[in-house]
């Protein structure tokens, strides 16, 4: 996924612009402790969204491994119904990507865009055993989500079980295998059982590796906020759109790209509000803006909500959408452009000011 960074010299100037921008904020409290806010976030949102990735990819992995056992459409359509439960927890994470799925690669390795269908066919027409080790050690672009999806749906979006040849349904097997991998392997340098990168977060400004103040860890999370919303409403919404090119829209194959996009914001809802699925006590960055601001935190969730119901509205797949209800794409990328200018320009400068 493209990360966008801000400067120091920008996020300097949010700050200033947050100290005189806004009657309605109270004084900050530079004594204020943010420990139950970080912990639930880190414990409950992103660690939490990470299980649930690592348990369907390793779903995604056991339906491949029966399509390539027993070759039915049965099968098949499992298969699909399996990426599509894997996708969901992936879009959730795209909020907070940062930590071991930036620092390890992982993000390309699972999330490559587009697919590199020359080169896939290449291999598929070679030698190579087509194995999970060997997978392992080739480029995003012939592996993760999308040349799954590649695979099982065919490039029309319709690919029925008796045109997957044989080498292809070992190359989703393994391919199946390695995204597993790389979930499971995601999940584990989070988890404080393993990797234990959770505990820069939990003793930010008291221990952390990496967050010199809780404040440090709370700007990078609401960072990544503003980077997501970017994403969809500037990239995977626009680019197909302005470019009138289907071949620019991710998950277009799956047909699964307005689920992407919603799941991405949801992405930022679970963030902002502590929640995932079932998980979650509400401690999170809406308490702080709430005590600083109550407009801004009702003005958040309204337009988290909006963006959302904007995109669910979109009639028929995206697909059809950019070409046939252009106006109904365009006010889902506008929800979602709101949502981004709330959040850089009023949530984070906030954050910035603690």
């Amino acid at each position: 996924m493209k990360k966008i960074i801000f400067p120091i010299a920008i996020l300097s100037g949010m700050l200033m612009f947050s100290s005189c921008s806004n009657d309605n904020e109270k004084d900050t409290d530079p004594e204020a402790d943010y420990t139950d806010i970080l912990t639930n976030t880190g414990e409950n949102v992103i660690l939490k969204t990470y299980q649930a990735l690592a348990v369907n990819a390793a779903a995604l992995e056991a339906a491949t491994q029966a399509l390539e056992e027993d070759q039915s459409q049965t099968n098949l359509d499992a298969a699909k119904s399996a990426w599509v439960n894997a996708r969901a927890p992936w879009e959730q994470s795209e909020g907070f990507l940062f930590g071991p799925v930036d620092q390890e690669g992982l993000d390309p390795s699972l999330d490559s865009w587009p697919v590199n269908v020359t080169d896939l066919n290449n291999v598929l027409s070679s030698d190579n055993d087509l194995t999970v080790d060997f997978l392992k050690q080739q480029e995003g672009t012939l592996k993760g989500f999308h040349t799954i999806e590649f695979l099982l749906w065919g490039e029309n979006g319709n690919k029925q079980v008796a045109e997957i040849s044989e080498r292809e349904f070992e190359y989703l097997a393994a391919a199946a295998g390695v995204l597993a991998a790389d979930a499971g392997q995601l999940y584990a340098l989070w988890n404080p059982a393993e990797g234990n990168f959770i505990d820069n977060v939990l003793k930010a400004g008291n221990g952390s590796n990496v967050y010199i103040s809780q404040k440090s860890a709370l700007e990078e999370i609401s960072n990544a906020l503003v980077i997501i919303a970017d994403e969809v409403a500037n990239g995977k919404i626009n680019d197909p759109l302005a470019q009138q090119d289907l071949t620019l829209e991710e998950s277009r194959f799956s047909a699964n790209s307005k689920a992407d996009f919603a799941n991405n914001i949801k992405s930022i809802k679970n963030i902002y509000t502590g929640k995932f699925e079932t998980f979650g006590n509400g401690k999170s960055l809406a308490e702080i803006i709430n005590d600083k601001n109550s407009a801004l935190d009702a003005q958040v969730s309204e337009d988290i909500d909006a963006a959302i119901d904007a995109i669910d509205a979109i009639p028929g797949t995206f697909s059809d959408a950019v070409f046939n209800n252009k106006p109904s794409v365009s006010t889902a990328q506008d929800a979602v452009r709101e949502l981004q200018k709330t959040l850089e320009e009023q949530v984070l400068p906030l954050i910035s000011n603690l």
